[in-house]
Formats: C-alpha cells, structure tokens, sequence
C-alpha cells in the first residue's frame, strides 16, 4: 500500500523543508510515498499562519517556482537557488530518497499552467474537474470537461516528448457535479468509475465520510464500494 499528500501546497511550506520531510518518510515507509502537490486554494490553510491568502494568479506563480526547486532537491547532493518566492543555500540532502531518482510527484492543475508542470515534472496528474461546473454543471458536462483537460495534459507532454500514457490519471472525487451520487451505492460508484476509466483515469479517490460535511455518507456504503467496487469493474 502506498502512502502521500493529497494534495501539499505551498500555502505553508517552503521547498526545503518539505524536501526534508518526504526524503525522511520514504525512507521511514521503505520507498511507498507520493508526493500529491498543487497550487492550494483560498481555504483555511491559506491563511493558517496568518497571512493574507493569495490570488490565484500568485498561487500559480508560486507553484511554477516551488515545484521545479523541489525536484532538484530531492535529486541533487546539494542545491542552491535564489528565485522570486524561494531560495536555498546549499541544501544539502544526502542520500536522497529511497525511490530512484526521486520519489513521485502527482501534480494536480486544471489550467494550462499547471497541466505544463505535471507534464514537465509529474508521474501523475490529478484533478479535481472543473470548478465551475461544482454547482450548476451537469455530469455529461464534468465528464466533457475533464476529456478536455486529458487532452490539453496530452499536448504539453508532447511539447516536452513526453507520452500521455505513461502518466498515471487521478480524479480526486467530491467536487464533480454528480458527486452526491456517487456514495449512494455501490452500482452507482461501479457507474462513476467506468465512466471515468473511459476518459483515461487510471485511480478514483474517494474521500472516507465525515459526518455533517460535503463528504458525509453511509460507511456501510462506503466499505462496500471499498472492498467490491474493484472486483466489479475487473
């Protein structure tokens, strides 16, 4: 079983740091962790340490920074760099990860700037669909919608020479449309899943239910599409 963030964002961590952090864990866990990383949002984590939070503009242009740092840390001996939000004098980090070169980054992005980082830097791509869709949108929509963003992902990897298909495909579930369906059985999850799998996605995550919140559902349910989902969809 693998472990990971789902999704860190640079909203209260410095490359540096974190590079410390998940060198220790890969080596704790014997090379089973995935970094999940994306821009953040403008949620409680972006003002935890009581900054202002960020547009969305200067989210990205952090993101467009952190993560190209955070490869070169968790794959050079010795880094130093000095950019516009970060910087680091000689971070050291010897012996690296467990995982060769480097453990995995899952990239989340929706827009174009960020579809270019998963494809530069990724192993996976997440998504979360799109956010206009979350209150008025339709399913056939977000399943558009996320067709879209595949083939906008397949693009920039080839600007880089990269396969799309060698690129995991994850849909972090809960912020889709038909979201309220998909934890009401099991044959409606098996539903959720093909369909997905159809347009590329190689993982669904759900989120384990919590009570009186957007993720609330039967755990009954939820055990049940944990154990024999898998099985129904071969």
């Amino acid at each position: 079983m693998r472990l990971g963030t789902l999704v860190t964002s640079p909203n209260f961590r410095h490359p540096v740091t974190l590079a410390k952090e998940l060198i220790s864990l890969d080596d704790v866990s014997g090379g089973r962790i995935t970094l999940g990383i994306g821009a953040g949002g403008n949620g409680f984590d972006a003002t935890v340490l009581g900054q202002e939070p960020w547009t969305p503009r200067e989210r990205a242009d952090r993101l467009a920074e952190f993560v190209p740092l955070l490869d070169r840390l968790l794959t050079e001996d010795s880094v130093s760099y000095e950019g516009d939000f970060y910087s680091a004098h000689e971070a050291r980090n010897i012996q690296g990860c467990v995982q060769r070169p480097r453990l995995p980054f899952a990239v989340a992005a929706t827009g174009p700037r960020g579809l270019r980082l998963a494809a530069r830097h990724g192993q996976a791509w997440v998504t979360t669909g799109d956010p206009k869709l979350y209150e008025t949108g339709t399913p056939e929509q977000s399943r558009q919608a996320l067709r879209d963003q595949a083939e906008k992902l397949g693009k920039a990897c080839a600007n880089f020479g990269r396969d799309a298909d060698s690129m995991d495909k994850i849909l972090l579930t809960g912020f889709t449309p038909d979201r309220g369906r998909l934890l009401k059985s099991l044959d409606a999850s098996v539903d959720f899943a093909g369909k997905h799998r159809e347009l590329g996605f190689t993982e669904i995550v759900i989120h384990s239910p919590i009570p009186d919140s957007d993720f609330a559902s039967d755990e009954d349910v939820f055990e049940r599409i944990a154990t024999e989902a898998l099985a129904q969809l071969g």
